[in-house]
């Protein structure tokens, strides 16, 4: 168990020293993972956790998964990630109908439900993934018994409104409010992450909370094969669901804009509710025998695709990192992209990509075809620049930053901006502590404009 320091500690304010004790380096930890989204479903949350679940245990920890159900069967077992084996907490959970395969776990159960298995597991520390269901649940039970907290945000309301049903009016009401949520519980943790810098920056101006540190989803670049060879055909692939959000309807009308000299091929790796509207759509722009829907593919051959392949392109408008792209980059693609959220920090505009106004579908095409019609020589200048660029997120570094977090110690990396100091300590976590015990939260003043 650890123990806490008293000291003042409020949300904004500039942090204090850290007084925490170091754990030797090469202790192994008993670390709980908390999810809302995990394996087996396919989006970059549930990837992100999986992977750092797998790298974990690797390093000789005692990884413990809680996460909904994927089914009507829930418990406790052992699951293998990646050839790793790690306990999973798997709750009762029910589908989401709006969305084509999501379950959550019960909200009004989440409480008692993690409560049970923090007493059962008794970690040094716990990692939610997400505010919405299960982080709240574990990191009110972590604060009463006084574990270490750390908190990592994947969430865009943007993403989740859209399989609400909710009548559009009431989306401002809606992103409000939870942000208001995810506020009370990223206000518990010691620290509070973001895959990117500006992942981090979109987090603390919605719920003010600072510093939120910018930490790599990461990936295995060693993984990828980058090819080199002189491209024989044209071929433009995307990765990752097929929703609304991706905007891959504008992918497509680009597509069809292309000079069909180019003899270009679009893939869709990838799937979702918007596979049968795509499909439509490419046959009513008459380019429906050149666009492929793979739906669900493995490992080996998506790295496949993405190796044989000329471009990748990224349309979304929601993207906080997006691990699809650094894949792509470490197969040595160059990366077409819309110039929204997290993606500038990956595509440098004219050094290993470009990027274009989102929406804007004749850009979008433009681009493209600046890619299909680069010299050979100009291109491997691109790819050799992804590959450069995606050297920084390599997955061993974000494993080394949350060990170091995980143990309260302070992190020192080219990843982090700012000093990290642990964000909830003695008077603040006591006070937190009792707000908690009577069932409240408005002792720890919120901010006015998230509430």
């Amino acid at each position: 168990m650890v123990t806490h320091t008293a000291g003042e500690n409020v949300p904004g304010a500039e942090r204090e020293e850290n007084l925490l004790p170091d754990s030797p380096t090469s202790q192994p930890m008993k670390i709980l993972i908390g999810a809302d989204t995990f394996l087996p479903d396919i989006n970059g949350a549930a990837i992100f956790a999986a992977r750092l679940a797998a790298g974990l245990a690797r390093r000789g920890h005692d990884v413990h998964i809680v996460a909904p159900a994927g089914s009507r069967k829930h418990g406790t077992w052992p699951e293998v990630i990646e050839g790793e084996t790690v306990t999973a907490h798997r709750l009762y959970s029910w589908r989401w109908y709006p969305h084509p395969w999501l379950r959550f776990a019960i909200p009004w159960r989440i409480e008692q439900n993690t409560a049970k298995i923090l007493d059962a597991v008794k970690p040094d520390v716990v990692h939610f993934q997400s505010h919405i269901v299960t982080g709240r649940g574990l990191s009110k039970g972590a604060v009463e018994r006084g574990i270490r907290l750390i908190g990592t945000n994947h969430f865009m309301p943007e993403n989740l409104l859209e399989h609400t049903k909710l009548p559009h009016f009431i989306y401002k009401f809606a992103i409000r409010q939870a942000w208001a949520a995810a506020y009370r519980s990223f206000v518990r943790a010691e620290a509070v992450t973001s895959p990117t810098r500006k992942a981090a920056d979109f987090l603390e101006k919605a719920i003010n909370i600072h510093p939120v540190l910018a930490v790599s989803c990461g990936i295995r670049a060693s993984d990828y094969t980058p090819s080199f060879e002189p491209r024989t055909d044209n071929t433009i692939v995307f990765v990752g669901r097929i929703t609304g959000e991706k905007q891959l309807d504008k992918l497509t009308r680009a597509f069809a804009l292309l000079d069909p000299a180019l003899n270009a091929k679009l893939i869709l790796v990838g799937h979702g509710e918007e596979e049968g509207r795509l499909r439509t759509l490419a046959n009513q722009l008459g380019v429906g025998d050149r666009v492929t829907i793979t739906g669900y593919v493995e490992d080996a051959e998506l790295r496949r695709i993405l190796t044989s392949a000329t471009v990748f392109a990224m349309p979304s408008i929601a993207e906080l990192q997006s691990i699809a792209t650094m894949e792509a980059m470490a197969s040595g693609l160059p990366i077409v992209a819309a110039n929204a959220m997290a993606l500038p920090h990956l595509v440098h505009h004219k050094q290993n990509g470009f990027l274009f106004e989102p929406g804007d579908i004749d850009e979008l095409a433009r681009r493209l075809t600046d890619i299909l019609t680069m010299e050979q020589s100009k291109l491997d200048e691109f790819k050799r620049e992804s590959l450069h660029i995606v050297e920084a997120h390599d997955i061993d570094r974000t494993l080394d930053i949350f060990e170091s977090l995980y143990r309260g110690e302070k992190v020192a990396d080219d990843m982090i901006v700012g000093d990290f100091q642990p964000r909830v300590k003695g008077a603040k976590r006591a006070a937190l502590k009792k707000a908690l015990r009577i069932g409240r939260t408005d002792e720890v003043e919120p901010d006015e404009s998230v509430s």
